[in-house]
């Protein structure tokens, strides 16, 4: 009897043994994996880095804020451009791989373009009717900008008709709320960007923060009860910005990422140290022409065309910011866990 009790007690202790034995390899197991995920997280950092050097990406480079007023057939001012002009401006755009990113989009960082490619911003002020008039059926009438926008993507797949309208009481010159809601909601349905320009269009410089709180405020508040979005940046009227410039920014009844100025030079990468979301620069679209000749868009994509290593140039990964090792001092801490040197 005693013996079939120790045999009983000798198999427990066999198979306690042998169960102990067994959790062994679930343990290499776990630690097998952890040491495959550092090995697959290194090899997909180092394919990364490949393929941004092969495309020479450069994401702490300068953009260019291209400003738009009127598409008028007959230009009344150096602001206007033709459609035959504004169609060629767009074509030479395409021609050089750029793609078009909205304000809102370049002052947030979400910059996801092809890898190789260049982010252009595309902004019109004063919200005239030559750059946005519906018919009867809700189609933009042919030659207004956005008209021509998307007939210039449809003949190049893959380039979006995207831009920022930056609306003033005018509205496009709708005064029935109906059809203003209606222009607003055509831009938001159709991927269209919507800024802020201030009501009335004055010049804010000088004015007392209620003043400028008022102007900003008032538009914005229609702009998000007509099409339900708040403006994301505002571009200040002749450039020109308030006493302190963050009242341009926050106020009472807005928040805005970004203030757009009224030239002359490329902006600064959002993921540069440089980037001063209060103070965004943008290009006169012209020709080189008395001032032009340096300090507009002919002149300044000439340029950007002649230093690529100052453009801005897509990794095609909208996750990370990646960049030549020697640029590194200029990266931003806040994008540190972003970063992609090669």
């Amino acid at each position: 009897m005693r013996l079939r009790i120790l045999s009983g007690l000798g198999a427990l202790i066999a198979a306690a043994i042998l169960t102990g034995c067994g959790s062994q390899p679930e343990t290499a197991k776990m630690a097998g994996n952890k040491v495959d995920a550092v090995a697959k997280a290194k090899a997909e950092r180092a394919a990364k880095i490949k393929r941004a050097a092969a495309v020479k990406a450069n994401e702490l480079g300068q953009i260019p804020v291209l400003m738009f007023h009127r598409i008028v057939p007959k230009p009344q001012t150096t602001d206007d451009r033709t459609p035959a002009q504004f169609r060629a401006d767009l074509e030479r755009l395409v021609k050089e791989d750029y793609v078009p990113i909205s304000a809102a989009e370049l002052v947030t960082g979400k910059i996801d373009i092809p890898a190789g490619k260049h982010p252009v911003v595309l902004t019109f002020d004063d919200s005239s009717p030559s750059q946005l008039t519906l018919n009867a059926l809700g189609v933009p009438q042919k030659d207004t900008a956005v008209a021509i926008l998307k007939e210039v993507a449809a003949k190049h797949p893959g380039w979006k008709p995207k831009a920022t309208f930056y609306v003033t009481r005018d509205m496009f010159g709708r005064t029935v709320r109906e059809e203003q809601a209606q222009a607003l909601l055509w831009l938001k349905d159709n991927g269209f960007d919507i800024g802020n320009h201030t009501r009335d269009h004055l010049n804010l410089r000088g004015r007392s923060q209620k003043e400028v709180e008022e102007q900003i405020g008032t538009i914005g508040k229609q702009i998000q009860e007509l099409s339900y979005i708040k403006p994301a940046t505002i571009a200040l009227p002749y450039g020109n910005q308030p006493n302190k410039k963050q009242w341009a920014l926050r106020g009472k009844s807005y928040k805005h990422a970004g203030a757009f100025l009224a030239g002359y030079t490329p902006a600064q990468s959002p993921f540069s140290k440089a980037f001063d979301p209060a103070g965004i620069p943008r290009i006169k679209v012209m020709e080189k022409k008395g001032d032009c000749a340096q300090f507009c868009s002919e002149a300044w994509l000439d340029w950007l065309k002649k230093n690529p290593d100052m453009r801005y140039t897509s990794d095609g990964d909208v996750s990370t910011v990646a960049y030549p090792k020697f640029k590194a001092p200029s990266l931003r801490k806040a994008f540190a866990a972003w970063s992609l040197p090669y």
